[in-house]
């Protein structure tokens, strides 16, 4: 009477009797479990994604997707080296810049700070910081007017605003009639810039490239020139490429290369996390087992009045397999609309747990993203609802051939 025969029994087996509702409650323990590692390691997927994209969109805020500098730390004859790496035609700008440490003083505050000494036409054609100046302009770097752009989480440590002064020590000493000395030059704060990564906003500070050339005693030398690449996922192929064309002692290196350590660490949690929370999910699936295992040893006298009535060990397996894909099934779908539910709204989820428990969970001085993101990559959802099904399949295939190999003349031990 009903059709497929297997599909029938295997439903209505997920519907223990009155007798022994056990079996119900360890089923629907076994689903919930399932829909839970799959919500989580949807979840933790999504928002290390998340982290990973927020983390590349900040450093690009501030490195450029390659460099080229030359050995001994100097760029000599940039001009027509910056024309020759323009003329690659997957580069789209080239930049000046000149770094240097250097201490910022202001009454009784000292630090040291990275001094990043910019062209302010061309430092907008390869980052993104010009974007992130949040008081003050880049315009207002000019050449000789020695102003400086602070981070803002520097120019709040030194208690400075726009129009106040700060002093530069350099870490070249100079000869002078009262001793050796070291390098001192005043600067007007312009503007101050955020980009949301406490190493930069705190550690950095950006001057017209012609002042950093003076301070630093460069001359008409650079640190380097800053590249923009069309595509900024195949930098690290295209300055390999750049690197064979350029005739001189020059090092190329992309921005994957200057932050590796950052990316590799994002990878290597990402990997850790599949796989513990995938072991959740695994011994979920495998509490399938054991509810099979309970359903075959209560039906025992069905399956061997069903043997006797001619059903073969093939059909017999089948019921089974399809109870236990059944749990299997209607976990992982749960799970996956609560994680897709979850990773799509956790970055105003978090916000109004802190709210409500008043507390920072990821500190700007600690952490290099203050708050938590999430990015969705459905590639990820089916892997994991993959995984999810595979393991309940797995795990009915032991209980399904210990109950095909009841037989027939075992039912008239239960008559």
């Amino acid at each position: 009477m009903f059709k497929p025969l297997e599909v029938f029994i295997g439903l209505r087996y997920t519907r223990a009797k009155r007798r022994n509702q056990f079996v119900s409650f360890i089923s629907l323990s076994s689903m919930l479990g399932i829909a839970l590692g799959v919500t989580a390691l949807i979840t933790v997927l999504s928002v290390m994604n998340g982290f990973e994209k927020e983390l590349r969109e900040r450093i690009l805020g501030m490195v450029a997707h390659g460099s080229v500098t030359e050995a001994g730390g100097r760029l000599r004859d940039w001009p027509r080296l910056a024309d020759e790496v323009e003329a690659h035609p997957r580069v789209e700008a080239s930049a000046p810049f000149i770094d240097g440490e250097v201490m910022i003083t202001r009454g009784s505050e000292v630090s040291g700070t990275m001094i990043r000494g910019i062209d302010p036409q061309r430092e907008g054609d390869v980052a993104r910081v010009m974007d992130h100046i949040v008081t003050g302009s880049a315009d207002d770097l000019e050449s000789g007017a020695f102003r400086v752009i602070l981070g803002s989480a520097l120019a709040r440590m030194m208690r400075v605003e726009v129009g106040d002064m700060v002093t530069l020590v350099t870490p070249e000493a100079r000869a002078t009639v009262a001793g050796i000395v070291p390098r001192i030059k005043r600067f007007e704060v312009a503007g101050t810039f955020h980009i949301g990564m406490y190493e930069y906003d705190r550690g950095l500070a950006m001057i017209h490239i012609d002042d950093a050339a003076t301070i630093f005693r460069m001359g008409d030398q650079i640190s380097g020139l800053r590249l923009q690449f069309d595509d900024m996922m195949a930098a690290p192929r295209l300055s390999r490429e750049l690197s064979l064309t350029l005739d001189g002692d020059y090092r190329v290196r992309d921005w994957t290369q200057e932050h590796a350590n950052f990316f590799r660490a994002v990878q290597t949690e990402k990997t850790v996390m599949f796989v513990i929370l995938t072991l959740i999910i695994a011994v979920a699936a495998f509490n399938i087992v054991s509810t099979l295992v309970m359903v075959v040893n209560e039906k025992k006298a069905d399956i061997a009045i069903l043997r006797t009535l001619g059903a073969e060990q093939g059909a017999i397996l089948r019921i089974f397999v399809i109870q236990g894909a059944i749990i299997g099934f209607f976990g992982t779908l749960l799970g996956t609309a609560g994680g897709i539910a979850l990773a799509l709204n956790v970055e105003n989820i978090v916000p109004a747990i802190e709210s409500l428990l008043d507390q920072e969970f990821l500190a700007a001085d600690v952490y290099y993203i203050s708050d938590l993101p999430s990015e969705l990559r459905w590639p990820d959802v089916f892997r994991i609802s993959g995984v999810a099904l595979v393991l309940s399949l797995l795990a009915t295939l032991y209980p399904a051939w210990r109950a095909s190999r009841t037989e027939p003349a075992e039912a008239l031990r239960y008559e």
